[in-house]
């Protein structure tokens, strides 16, 4: 869709703020009742998804012009999807953060763009990573003793693929390496796509990099077929969204899952069990990509039409994410499963939750915010008691670790691949 098609949807936002906080049935406390990280932080209207709306119609009516303080505010959203599951709980027919990211990719294509954006996409489309710095020689070493298959040279039930984070940060790279000896010894044929592993860029659709997105998707969906792929199975929650979603939207028909899903199912199958205590509180972040944004994809083409010439509906209809069927079970089931865990909640939990900060290339362009929004995950964090904060994406882990809550306080930040190792 172009910016313009968005109209409608902009015409029709009553600017009922079911954008900016969870639903009034689910607030817990005042202090975490906002979830747009985004308008919360910048504290003015342009930076929820109603302000949005607004400033793309003062766009394309030319009332607007993109200099340096609207591209900033374009590009200052985590695209973490709260937006789009608020309005969809109070107002059902908007799609506010395809319209936020179809926002950016107005942006970029009049060349207005942060600096901080840059290397990474340069990095990208000269190394097919999105991490600056990276080289694409060396994206396979995490995985030199693993003994993984190559897709390419011999067959394999499933393909695990790492994403850029796990594949070059020396401090999340063990985890990569753990959940492949995990998935080993609990019986799983596993493979790679050795030389053709690159970046599944989801990120880069997310900042509104759409022709960069696409040129590395068909590649790696080239990829996937090549290698006769039937199941994913990844660590990585950016990668899971990707490949879930964007990838199915373009043709992509494989069996896509995150390594929570397959561990669960692993351990109710009696493949995987646990000998050791591992006596912790422990609190559960919800990733965005993997909870609310983690739906499966439904294809579907229709069109627009009022009953009676007032009430808007879809003709078919129109599948509806509102992030209730994303992937929160597995996950505490894993952590109900360790002896000595013990799981407290967070308020905003499931498709409610707050952002990390780090998604929509935030961590790279917009430091302080990401950081600030990750804070706010820490203080709430730590008003449970926990003693660690517990995820399944190494963007979250990456932007927690330095992280302070508003006291200057920190806590731990685990993979929930580390907890399983622990236990083992």
């Amino acid at each position: 869709m172009a910016l313009n098609d968005f109209r409608p949807m902009m015409e029709r936002c009553s600017n009922c703020a079911g954008c900016k906080f969870i639903p009034f049935d689910k607030i817990k406390s005042i202090r975490f009742a906002e979830n747009c990280p985004s308008i919360g932080y910048y504290n003015f209207m342009t930076y929820s998804a109603r302000g949005r709306f607004q400033l793309s119609q003062s766009l394309l009516d030319g009332r607007t012009q993109l200099d340096d303080t609207v591209t900033e505010a374009i590009h200052s959203c985590t695209s973490c999807g709260y937006c789009d599951v608020g309005c969809k709980v109070t107002r059902y027919n908007l799609e506010t953060l395809e319209h936020n990211i179809e926002q950016k990719a107005y942006a970029v294509e009049n060349g207005k763009v942060l600096e901080g954006q840059k290397p990474v996409i340069e990095n990208l489309k000269k190394e097919q990573s999105m991490i600056p710095g990276t080289k694409k020689a060396n994206r396979t070493d995490w995985a030199k003793d693993l003994k993984l298959k190559d897709l390419f040279k011999e067959k394999a039930e499933v393909a695990f693929f790492a994403g850029c984070k796990y594949s070059y940060d020396p401090k999340l790279q063990k985890i990569a390496q753990s959940a492949v000896k995990l998935l080993q010894s609990a019986g799983v044929d596993l493979g790679y796509l050795g030389a053709a592993d690159n970046c599944c860029a989801g990120r880069a659709h997310q900042m509104g990099f759409f022709k960069e997105f696409k040129d590395r998707a068909d590649a790696n969906i080239k990829a996937f077929e090549t290698a006769g792929v039937k199941t994913i199975v990844t660590p990585c929650s950016d990668c899971y969204h990707a490949f879930k979603r964007q990838y199915a939207k373009l043709g992509l028909n494989v069996k896509v899952l995150h390594v929570v899903e397959y561990v669960d199912q692993l351990i109710q199958e009696g493949k995987i069990k646990f000998t050791k205590t591992v006596p912790l509180k422990v609190t559960y972040h919800d990733p965005c990509h993997l909870g609310r944004l983690g739906e499966e994809y439904i294809p579907w083409e229709g069109k627009e039409k009022k009953i009676l010439n007032q009430i808007h509906t879809w003709e078919p209809r129109r599948p509806r994410y509102n992030g209730a069927y994303g992937i929160y079970d597995a996950p505490r089931n894993i952590l109900r499963a360790i002896p000595g865990i013990t799981l407290v909640e967070m308020e905003r939990i499931r498709e409610y939750s707050w952002c990390c900060g780090a998604g929509g290339g935030c961590s790279e362009s917009n430091p302080e915010f990401s950081a600030w929004t990750a804070g706010e995950r820490i203080t709430e964090a730590n008003a449970t008691g926990a003693d660690a904060l517990v995820t399944a994406c190494p963007w979250c882990k990456d932007n927690f670790v330095n992280a302070v809550d508003e006291n200057g306080n920190k806590i731990e930040v685990l993979d929930i691949i580390e907890l399983v190792q622990q236990a083992m």
